[in-house]
């Protein structure tokens, strides 16, 4: 049955009446120098030229023997160590036996019964109602696994294999059904691919097949059993918007073909993003159908607890970590945290310029109470990620290209802090900064930006202005407010911008009080 015989239901309507049943598999390419099995070199299969690092191993050459690279075993230990799992004292490699054209031995090194990470958890935010709410998906298990070749369709309509990506290791991570949702499934994915990033295993670049996400799905009528859906794996999930588009459009399908009481097939979809709709590609293999059996030529290998416990001890701060950092010791507001953390260059910027800023606050003579200093950070976070983060965008920079120094950035936010210069003026200053990367209060100097807040000259300024502007005062009087708005304008206009806003506008209620 293809979904295009029906009409779908609308997403949040579908889940009023069904619950969905998610669980993700999710397979990464470890960053290792050499493959999974052999001595050639992991390019992650990003090589321009086919079949460049290959070798009889990774080709599946008769009589070559496979020798396991211990950097992709420990890999997969430490992720599963980041998620909280279980790590076996003893695992084993298996044969998965399968035929396609792009597995050359017609079999793949995987693991069946003995995964090196078991029974963990992943726990992440997800804005719900307007609010951050917290949630938690259970880890079945993750192993190791070698990667595939890869088909290429030429325009002739031949089809080629370039066996670079082949042996690349591969793990692959289960988890239990435990998402709600196509945003919960999206989030995990992102939450995912961030620890992989924190702990330097993988780049996990999507949009490069580094990671590729796969979705378990199955609805059941509110009120029955849960496992009483029909399972369907969902593939082709490319990027973190194809796995929220790919799952909601799957939910919808499934529950249309349930309210005409039809049932829904078990078996393996592909998504096609290009036209938003899933795609039948062959039923569901069973794991008897693959005919696991233990790999005659690898023996089985341990994992001591000592080595484990080291491992461990060198884990990075983690993602969920540096959030609850942030928040108790710079007092960050979630959202911010939350956004920092998912770059960890620009969260270690911010951290370098909070230090900074820490130092001037400590400095003798210059105390700041507790409620201020949270104020100073929160400063800071908001400009590194509304107009510093902009203008990284618009021009293509990353945090490692910057020219703005953590230590010019502080003092930027300190002299904003102080009220040295208005909003105007700190974007003139900051543009500046970022192109040049000069010092805050040098620029201030040459382009004479610093703020007026004297009170009797900016009391002259005023009256200048009211005098010059009677038919406004008029309307302000009259109860018109927005004309003490085009007053407070003029005034900037009469100071070049320098006038402190705050100053200004209470002049200006006094008196036309």
């Amino acid at each position: 049955m293809t979904a295009a015989v029906y009409d779908l239901m609308d997403y949040d309507d579908v889940l009023e009446k069904y619950d969905p049943v998610m669980g993700m598999e999710v397979h990464v390419e470890l960053d290792t120098q050499s493959k999974m099995f052999c001595g050639c070199r992991n390019g992650m299969g990003q090589e321009k030229e086919p079949n460049k690092n290959i070798c009889p191993v990774c080709t599946g050459q008769p009589g070559a023997l496979p020798v396991p690279n211990i950097k992709a075993i420990e890999s997969v230990a430490r992720v599963g160590l980041a998620l909280n799992c279980q790590i076996a004292e003893e695992s084993k490699f298996d044969r998965k036996n399968y035929f396609y054209p792009d597995l050359p031995k017609g079999y793949q090194i995987s693991q069946f019964d003995q995964p090196i990470c078991e029974r963990g958890w992943l726990e992440f935010n997800l804005m719900e109602g307007g609010k951050l709410v917290k949630k938690q998906v259970r880890i079945t298990r993750i192993h190791l696994e070698e990667d595939t070749g890869k088909l290429m369709h030429s325009s002739k309509g031949e089809t080629l294999v370039d066996f670079n990506r082949s042996g690349v290791p591969l793990m692959e991570l289960v988890t239990e059904p435990d998402i709600k949702s196509a945003a919960e499934a999206k989030k995990f994915c992102e939450e995912l691919r961030l620890v992989l990033r924190y702990i330097g295993v993988s780049p996990a670049d999507m949009e490069k097949g580094q990671m590729r996400c796969e979705a378990n799905i199955s609805l059941y009528k509110q009120g029955e059993d849960p496992l009483s859906g029909t399972k369907v794996e969902l593939k082709n999930l490319n990027s973190f918007r194809a796995v929220e588009r790919g799952v909601e459009y799957e939910i919808e399908r499934q529950a249309k073909i349930l309210d005409t009481g039809e049932k829904v097939l078990q078996e393996t979809r592909g998504w096609n993003d290009a036209e938003g709709k899933t795609f039948a590609q062959r039923s569901k293999e069973n794991a008897n159908d693959y005919r696991y059996f233990p790999e005659p030529d690898i023996l089985p290998f341990q994992l001591k607890k000592e080595e484990v416990n080291l491992m461990r001890e060198r884990l990075p701060e983690l993602p969920w970590e540096k959030r609850l950092r942030f928040d108790k010791q710079f007092g960050l507001k979630q959202d911010s945290a939350e956004i920092l953390v998912t770059d960890k260059k620009l969260a270690n910027y911010f951290e370098d310029v909070a230090s900074e800023l820490e130092a001037w606050m400590s400095a003798e003579g210059y105390k700041l109470d507790e409620e201020s200093r949270k104020k100073t950070y929160q400063l800071a976070a908001n400009y590194i990620l509304t107009e510093l983060t902009r203008k990284m965008t618009e021009k293509n920079v990353a945090v490692s290209d910057l020219k703005i120094t953590a230590e010019n950035f502080a003092e930027f936010i300190k002299i904003i802090f102080e009220g040295e210069i208005n909003s105007s003026a700190a974007q003139t200053v900051l543009e500046e900064m970022f192109n040049s990367g000069a010092d805050p209060s040098q620029v201030i100097e040459e382009k004479n930006l610093t703020q007026i807040s004297d009170e009797s000259a900016l009391e002259t300024s005023v009256q200048k202005v009211i005098d010059a502007n009677t038919q406004s005062v008029t309307d302000y009087k009259s109860g018109k407010e927005n004309a003490i708005k085009f007053l407070m304008g003029q005034v900037m206009k009469e100071t070049q911008g320098k006038a402190n806003p705050q100053m200004v506008m209470e002049i200006l209620k006094k008196k036309l009080a």
